[in-house]
């Protein structure tokens, strides 16, 4: 595998992993475990049998948690810490033949780790706004499926795998203005549309 493959694949890891970081690291060690790809040695302590247990389980709590309004915020804002950090040793560790990582790969990883992270809840964040919760069980289920096949993408066909998650930034950009634009519509109709105070007596009558 080239070089240009190798990069893309660390910042399609990145990407996933500011949407669904446990997720992303059971799914990069199991692929690794089961032989589907050959991991690079920064990458193959995600085939121990601690780190799948551990990002499995959180994978599960994360899918529950992700599809409650409110409580997915707040775990969107707890798992900054993670999905960050995270995103910057999978796209490091993507490109290290030796196990050690390369500077400005983790600074990459890392930004483009926190710009899905900011994509993903800020949207879930104007969703929630709404009283209804199923919008934010379709949104959550999306993004599921997105990171499965992006991820199974971009171990198989990482051009394919980025083009895939350009156009998801691309559609999750476009909502996010669309949602806010009904939001802060909203918002001016209805300050808007408040009753004006009546008129004082005889403001409106002519004087003598």
């Amino acid at each position: 595998m080239t070089e240009a493959h190798l990069f893309v694949i660390g910042i399609l890891l990145a990407w996933l992993a500011g949407i669904r970081v446990y997720l992303t690291v059971f799914g990069v060690g199991l692929a690794g475990l089961l032989g589907w790809v050959e991991l690079p040695p920064a990458l193959a302590a995600t085939q121990s049998w601690w780190v799948l247990g551990t990002s499995g389980a959180l994978a599960v709590v994360e899918f529950f948690a992700d599809k409650i309004p409110g409580v997915d915020s707040i775990w969107d804002l707890l798992q900054t810490l993670a999905r960050v950090p995270a995103g910057a040793f999978l796209a490091a560790a993507t490109l290290s033949p030796d196990g050690d990582l390369g500077t400005g790969m983790v600074v990459a990883g890392a930004g483009v780790a926190l710009a899905s992270h900011g994509l993903k809840a800020g949207s879930r964040a104007l969703l929630n706004t709404s009283p209804e919760p199923a919008s934010n069980w379709v949104a959550s289920l999306a993004e599921d499926t997105l990171v499965v096949g992006a991820l199974a993408l971009a171990l198989a066909h990482p051009w394919l795998a980025l083009a895939l998650v350009i156009v998801a930034t691309v559609a999750g950009v476009l909502m996010l203005w669309l949602v806010w634009r009904v939001l802060s519509g909203g918002v001016r109709r209805l300050f808007g549309g408040r009753a004006q105070p009546p008129p004082a007596p005889g403001a409106d009558s002519l004087p003598p």
